[in-house]
């Protein structure tokens, strides 16, 4: 048997640990990129609660968690443990009311 890789591990216990989370640039507050301002603004309009994680603070991290969800990019939201997608995924499920739907169903933010 392998040894699990340690970042994965980190990866593991931050989704399990956050019933919402967000693996992006910067902070809420402050978005280092547009796509990670984007997914932040549906999430704060939706009212879910979420805990962020900024990637550009731990480059093994960065690098990471596109292995661990097998996406390319950043930022990547997670809920329940299940990979939610990027930014456009995100985006386009907000707009048909899929992701409020999603987070109603996981029992997640003001409108569960």
């Amino acid at each position: 048997m392998t040894a699990q890789n340690p970042v994965f591990e980190r990866i593991e216990q931050d989704i399990s640990d956050n019933d919402v989370l967000l693996y992006m640039k910067g902070t809420p507050v402050f978005p280092q990129c547009g796509f990670s301002a984007a997914v932040v603004q549906i999430l704060s309009t939706l009212e879910v609660k979420f805990k962020s994680v900024d990637v550009l603070t731990d480059p093994g991290l960065r690098d990471g968690i596109k292995q661990f969800s097998d996406w390319p990019t950043i930022p990547q939201l997670y809920c329940k443990g299940e990979f939610v997608g990027g930014c456009d995924i995100v985006r386009e499920m907000y707009e048909t009311g899929e992701l409020a739907e999603l987070f109603r169903g996981k029992g997640v933010g003001a409108a569960a």
